[in-house]
């Protein structure tokens, strides 16, 4: 929405937000934005929108969950937290093997503790 003038913001923010849920439409916006000349905003949507269409294809109860990195930040959170008071490993085994109990840890929890996704069918 940066390269596209602020007359114009209103009606392109609402044919992007009919056309995420048609890939067709989808294309036929990023042509026109083409043809009027906003190059930048269509090459954002031809590269951002297979990541559109994949996120869209799990329930939408889990797009809360799955549209931030929160989850990966916080386990490299956990392994620097318990790697550094170690500061030089010995050999890459041993970072491989306090690495592996961390991950294993962090495994049991998911499992035993809250669901954080379910997979059922709706």
């Amino acid at each position: 929405m940066e390269s596209i003038p602020n007359k114009d913001k209103q009606e392109i923010a609402d044919k992007l937000k009919e056309a995420s849920y048609d890939e067709m439409k989808m294309q036929e916006l990023a042509k026109e934005l083409r043809d009027r000349g906003y190059d930048p905003a269509a090459e954002t949507i031809d590269r951002f929108r297979f990541d559109l269409w994949n996120y869209k294809a799990y329930p939408k109860a889990h797009w809360k969950r799955i549209r931030t990195t929160n989850v990966i930040e916080r386990i490299n959170k956990e392994l620097g937290r318990r790697s550094r008071p170690v500061g030089a490993f010995p050999s890459d085994q041993s970072l491989m093997r306090l690495a592996g109990c961390i991950m294993i840890n962090i495994n049991e929890e998911w499992v035993t503790g809250k669901e954080y996704l379910t997979m059922d069918v709706e």
